[in-house]
């Protein structure tokens, strides 16, 4: 596998923006939002699951580019695809540190939102 390309319908949410807190004991801490954790579920559902994943440990790395068109329901939402990034994690590639570069662009749909997604294996050269 040199390229995928997959499609993740539904919203996705901004990690950052999607942050609640809770309290462990007395100890507060801040966790994903309901919809992100949502969201993860929806994409876990949807996403194809590479045999064998991209590696990206001590003994093999692979760098990946990522090209993504996120398309909202809703003119509102930032452009925030770090969601998307870590959903893939476990089933596109080991770990998102793989991804050296993203191209990533915001669209408008308010009857389908959805990801549309590409990741290509691409090599870097050494210093």
């Amino acid at each position: 596998m040199t390229e995928i390309k997959f499609e993740i319908l539904g919203q996705p949410y901004s990690k950052a923006n999607s942050r609640k807190m809770v309290y462990f004991g007395n100890r507060p801490a801040f966790i994903k939002s309901d919809r992100a954790r949502d969201y993860e579920a929806i994409f876990a559902s949807q996403c194809p699951t590479l045999d064998p994943i991209i590696p990206y440990n001590n003994k093999e790395k692979q760098d990946v580019a990522v090209f993504m068109t996120i398309w909202y329901a809703s003119r509102r939402p930032d452009l925030d695809e770090s969601l998307i990034l870590d959903c893939m994690q476990g089933r596109i590639y080991e770990n998102d540190r793989c991804v050296k570069e993203k191209h990533i662009k915001w669209a408008y749909d308010k009857e389908n939102p959805r990801a549309e997604i590409q990741v290509v294996k691409i090599k870097i050269p050494p210093p």
